[in-house]
């Protein structure tokens, strides 16, 4: 089973009216990088990454620099190939592009094994504690209307009960584009929407300094809130350690690292209560269990980021069937010791129409796709849809 050939395809849609904000930016389109590798023998895995900024320099890491190592190799060997591939790149690469470049590859090739075994990857990783997986939905951005206080407060409203009505038994809410008191008032109308028994937790995509995240952090403490995502810039270590040592809210990260390497930075500096690794950003399933074992072994909690198509989340959803309890109880409790998976509700159709058999919350779960490899298919005609442009090696 030799790697034949690597397709890359660069995924656009634009949102239009339904474009919100984070703290940072404007989101005025979805986009992703999926990558098609094909064996000698016919079979055919999928991997994503280039989904946090444009998708065209990780398409270019892996045709132009990485294919030429990659053509004529055994596909069923996805660890020796990130550790070659990570030493060749090494000097130039430890970090950002050429990791989610890796990335891809990595879950394309445990796709492809999986395959070629007839079996699911969280097989492959040495079996799964659960069949599916509580979800917890991403939403509550900023609208275009942001700078219109009622109508945006409206607005939230609404959406807060939309996301009650559908039963997910958790919420992740937005901060930091506006001032803390009028983001306090945000979580508490959201608070009061959900009621005492829906789950909240705070993204702020390192929005504040850390004296601005102290502050707010304390006034979240009321609201029962489930972590704190990302309160300082990714690189303030010392800062992430000020906030978690001065609230009793607990501090996610880990989005913006990459490798066992950075994960290692952020658990011995006791910078975080939970790590939030992206499998299409941190490099695959392969880095996935090294990560795991260093989170496992600091009695931290790992809830992996998703944001990407379909084939994002079925990689999640693999890993996330092989994450033990943290530490174990006879009962897992979601969040308390057991992970969620993060189900985005911001409009995406790259996530939405890509497969054949999309995912779809039950009982305010998702399930692990059962079949080989990542179990799951792209649909031909969507991919045409919302490819822009694709390339071959």
């Amino acid at each position: 089973m030799l790697i034949k050939k690597i397709d890359t395809f660069v995924l656009k849609t634009p949102l239009n009216a339904k474009t919100f904000y984070s703290s940072q930016a404007a989101f005025p389109e979805r986009n992703s990088l999926l990558v098609r590798i094909t064996t000698d023998d016919g079979l055919v895995g999928w991997g994503e990454g280039g989904q946090y900024g444009p998708a065209e320099p990780p398409e270019s890491c892996i045709i132009d620099v990485l294919a030429p190592r990659l053509i004529g190799r055994r596909a069923d060997q996805p660890v020796r190939v990130f550790e070659d591939l990570y030493s060749f790149c090494r000097d130039f690469g430890q970090k950002g592009t050429y990791i989610e470049a890796l990335s891809a590859i990595d879950i394309a090739l445990w796709d492809l094994w999986g395959k070629s075994l007839n079996r699911p990857v969280h097989a492959l990783m040495g079996g799964a504690f659960r069949d599916k997986v509580a979800a917890y939905g991403t939403g509550c951005y900023y609208p275009d209307c942001f700078r219109d206080t009622p109508r945006m407060m409206a607005a939230l409203a609404e959406e807060a009960q939309r996301y009650r009505e559908a039963g997910l038994p958790a919420i992740k809410i937005k901060i930091g584009l506006l001032p803390i008191a009028q983001d306090i008032e945000r979580v508490a109308l959201v608070r009061d929407v959900l009621g005492p028994d829906t789950l909240i937790m705070v993204d702020a995509n390192h929005a504040y300094n850390t004296a601005g995240a102290i502050r707010i952090g304390r006034a979240l403490e009321r609201f029962d809130v489930r972590w704190f995502e990302e309160p300082v810039p990714p690189e303030d270590r010392q800062g992430y350690r000020r906030v978690r040592d001065s609230i009793d809210v607990p501090i996610a990260g880990g989005e913006c690292e990459y490798t066992r390497f950075g994960f290692r930075e952020l658990l011995a500096g006791g910078c975080i209560d939970i790590a939030q690794p992206d499998l299409c950003c941190a490099g695959g399933f392969t880095e996935w269990q090294k990560i795991l074992a260093l989170t496992t072994a600091h009695g931290v909690m790992t809830v992996p980021h998703i944001w990407g198509s379909g084939i994002a989340l079925a990689a999640a959803l693999q890993a996330l069937a092989t994450a033990p309890l943290v530490p174990y109880t006879a009962l897992g409790v979601p969040l308390q010791n057991e992970p969620m998976v993060e189900f985005d509700r911001t409009h995406n159709p790259l996530r939405d129409d890509l497969l054949v058999d999309n995912f779809t919350l039950v009982d305010g779960c998702l399930a692990v796709p059962g079949g080989p490899g990542l179990g799951v298919e792209v649909d031909p005609d969507q991919l045409a849809r919302y490819t822009v442009r694709s390339r071959s090696a």
